[in-house]
């Protein structure tokens, strides 16, 4: 027996229990309290209930509704883990509401691209201040390496490691830290950055590495904003299809160059995909895989290797 009494308690011992093996679930979290307290307004008692769990799902007002299957997909593996303690938990089938996931498929940025937002974050504001600086040490940090944004913004002084072209990524997602190394060209490119921002700033408290000028560390939603006016000046903002491009598309980029670099170098990619996966900071290999999309390039490589494979083999005719 579980002795849970109300819905919130079994929220609570089932967030306990995976934040306890290093899952932060910070909106998952958030949704299932809602859930229970939408359960505590029904006057639910005893186990979840499928009823339950759709009632509270088809309260999302999402116009695609994808937003009350991934409701369900939140409360299915609360269920699971009630049902070891309450076996008559009602668990909630894959897809009862549809797929609770979309993938629209990210902008893979050209290399003349990369180099056209660099050149265009040059012409921020202010003029000779840090922060067009700043954006173009990011967009090439992130197109070099695939860092995740908050993971480039929370680099402190000491995690750059220029002697030994090192990054230290501290406590991100899964709260795993890992060294990711860097290009030498990358290296140089951040010892200039950091030139200047110590002489722009000399007297700046905060320990990121990348400031603005105010000398405080750069937030997620700066970072977003001076991008939206670099895509505006390139006029990126009303793409021919697709969705328009993001700075996070930076991290698809590098995961299908390095790919396409791979293939080029006659490399074997199978057995690396798992030090890309290390790389990038996953927990399954299968993660990286999300951030691969079939470019023209890529197509081509397996078109090549298709036609290679599918040809007999010497002296014999087919």
């Amino acid at each position: 027996m579980s002795g849970w009494g109300s819905m919130a308690e079994r929220v609570a011992a089932y967030l306990e229990a995976r934040r306890a093996m290093g899952y932060q679930l910070r909106i998952e979290g958030e949704q299932l309290q809602r859930f229970a307290r939408f359960a505590d307004q029904q006057d639910h008692r005893g186990p979840l209930t499928l009823d339950l769990a759709v009632a509270w799902a088809s309260q999302s007002h999402t116009a695609s509704g994808i937003g009350r299957a991934r409701r369900l997909e939140v409360i299915r593996p609360m269920a699971r883990y009630c049902a070891l303690y309450e076996p008559e938990t009602q668990i909630p089938p894959p897809n009862l509401l549809g797929p609770g996931h979309r993938r629209v498929a990210p902008h893979i940025y050209s290399a003349p691209e990369v180099l056209d937002m660099l050149d265009t974050a040059r012409d921020l504001g202010p003029e000779g201040g840090l922060r067009p600086a700043t954006m173009r040490c990011l967009i090439g940090l992130l197109a070099s390496t695939g860092l995740r944004i908050s993971e480039a913004l929370a680099l402190s002084r000491d995690d750059v490691d220029l002697e030994h072209s090192l990054l230290r990524v501290c406590q991100t997602k899964f709260r795993k830290s890992r060294y990711v190394p860097v290009h030498p060209t990358t290296r140089d490119a951040l010892a200039d950055y950091a030139h200047f921002r110590d002489r722009r700033v000399p007297l700046a408290r905060d320990t990121a590495f990348l400031l603005f000028d105010n000398g405080r560390a750069v937030n997620g939603a700066q970072a977003r904003h001076a991008f939206s006016l670099i895509r505006s000046e390139l006029g990126w903002d009303k793409p021919m299809r697709g969705r328009r491009p993001r700075l996070y598309d930076l991290r698809h980029t590098f995961t299908c160059w390095r790919l396409q670099a791979w293939y080029q170098e006659g490399r074997d990619v199978n057995c690396l995909m798992p030090c890309l996966a290390t790389y990038l900071g996953h927990a399954k290999v299968t993660d990286t895989y999300w951030y691969l999309t079939g470019t023209t390039e890529l197509l081509a490589v397996a078109a090549e290797r298709f036609e290679h494979a599918s040809q007999p083999p010497a002296g014999k005719s087919s």
